[in-house]
């Protein structure tokens, strides 16, 4: 809240931003969408004037001039006795009917003017086909079918001049541009997509501004905490590129290596289950067994092997441990091999990105800086159709089921628990309880 003596008008202007924020953890927090949100204003800004102020005893309290409360969820009686699903429910989704004509009609269908039916077997694809829906994802893409060219120009070619302090409105607000007439899209919700990556871009731009394009090239060691002692000590591990991350230049220039690794850690995973399917499999008397650990949860190596080793087990938990020490065996060699080949993709990353001639450099920052934008980007649409679709399936999920329904399950659960208790036997008392609780239900 701002409050200025000296100024020519007298009301006052309240801004409700109450819903704009993130949860971390117990606090609220602005994202940048809901700071430029409010530095635009919203649409929900009131100008108050002074006399509205005075006749509230100067409370200056939003909700007093801004409705920000949430609509009352309610329950149209007629749908909840008979079926069907309120077209008052549906036209509350006025936006998204007025930016897809014709889509009600695709999907349903009216019985009697104040209550309608669905139509289409599946709702979301049926959702996504109809013309104006079509039209509405192609116009989105024609608006930001050249966005990677705008952002290889500034980001790119410009890297060594533009500046970084107000390149971020730059991209704003041509994405902004873009949106103009385009509905539905939250244009806030845009702007956060950009400003998410925008951190970790600015600070790239810094570095090759001030160090030059070569630094682009520089590995740095990865220096990590580790108590030494009982003292924390920063000590080396490996190497971490100073602008290029190591995984992304795995990604793209040693995929073979990469995709190896990854094959043996994915093993290393499957080995895990296979270890829990075989203690499933061990009798309760086997679990008790030295070959199984005390937390029941694991095999014990040595204990595996004397027991195989002395025979004296039933050969079908012979047949399990045997399994196991395999298992065992490959867990082992897999460990090493994937510590020797991590070690040697690390190494080589290293000189690649020492390396790296200028065009794969322009092509790996394209990768960090703006493809995870433009993606971004394109999923808009996306989020827009299932954030409608799921308002839609929570209404007829709302009234699928009627009262005279619910009321029929019921019955017939009492019924088929009053056959059930007509199949119990017991003490006279046993019985009288039994008859008591059957009258109940409803049971004679």
């Amino acid at each position: 809240m701002v409050l200025k003596q000296k100024r020519d008008n007298t009301d006052v202007l309240i801004v409700d931003a109450s819903k704009g924020f993130a949860k971390a953890g117990k606090n609220n927090v602005l994202q940048a969408c809901d700071i430029k949100r409010i530095v635009d204003v919203v649409t929900s800004s009131k100008k108050v004037e002074r006399d509205d102020i005075r006749a509230n005893d100067y409370n200056l309290n939003i909700p007093r001039y801004v409705d920000s409360s949430e609509k009352a969820e309610s329950w149209d009686i007629f749908a909840s006795m008979f079926g069907g699903i309120p077209d008052s429910e549906l036209q509350e989704l006025h936006p998204y009917w007025s930016a897809f004509p014709g889509l009600k009609e695709n999907l349903f269908a009216s019985d009697n003017g104040a209550y309608c039916r669905l139509i289409v077997p599946d709702l979301k694809s049926s959702a996504r086909s109809p013309p104006a829906v079509v039209s509405f994802l192609s116009r989105y893409e024609t608006a930001f079918h050249d966005f990677d060219d705008v952002l290889r120009a500034e980001l790119l070619d410009g890297m060594r001049t533009l500046n970084t302090s107000q390149e971020e409105t730059v991209l704003s607000d041509a994405i902004f541009s873009r949106l103009d007439g385009i509905p539905l899209v939250d244009r806030y919700g845009a702007y956060q997509l950009l400003d998410d990556e925008w951190g970790r871009i600015a600070v790239d731009l810094e570095i090759i501004q001030t160090e030059g394009f070569d630094a682009t090239k520089q590995v740095d060691p990865n220096m990590v905490s580790k108590k030494k002692d009982g003292k924390d000590q920063e000590v080396q591990e490996g190497w971490a590129g100073h602008v290029i991350p190591f995984a992304l230049a795995q990604e793209v220039l040693l995929p073979d290596a990469l995709a190896a690794l990854t094959e043996l850690e994915a093993r290393l995973t499957e080995i895990s289950g296979e270890y829990e399917t075989l203690l499933e499999e061990l009798s309760e008397e086997d679990k008790e067994q030295d070959f199984v650990n005390e937390g029941k949860d694991a095999f014990v190596p040595a204990e595996v092997k004397k027991a195989l080793k002395a025979k004296e087990a039933e050969p079908q938990t012979l047949a399990i441990l045997k399994k196991a020490d395999a298992l065992i065996t490959e867990e082992k060699t897999l460990r090493r091999q994937i510590k020797t080949d991590s070690a040697a993709l690390h190494a080589r990353t290293k000189e690649v990105i020492e390396g790296l001639s200028d065009e794969t450099v322009l092509e790996l920052l394209q990768r960090k800086w703006i493809t995870p934008i433009t993606g971004a980007l394109r999923s808009l649409p996306d989020t827009v159709l299932a954030e409608f679709t799921g308002k839609l399936e929570a209404i007829c999920k709302k009234y699928e089921t009627t009262f005279a329904q619910v009321e029929e399950e019921i019955a017939d659960t009492e019924r088929s628990l009053i056959s059930l208790l007509d199949d119990l036997t017991g003490s006279e008392f046993d019985m009288m309880g039994l008859a008591e609780f059957k009258k109940l239900l409803g049971g004679e």
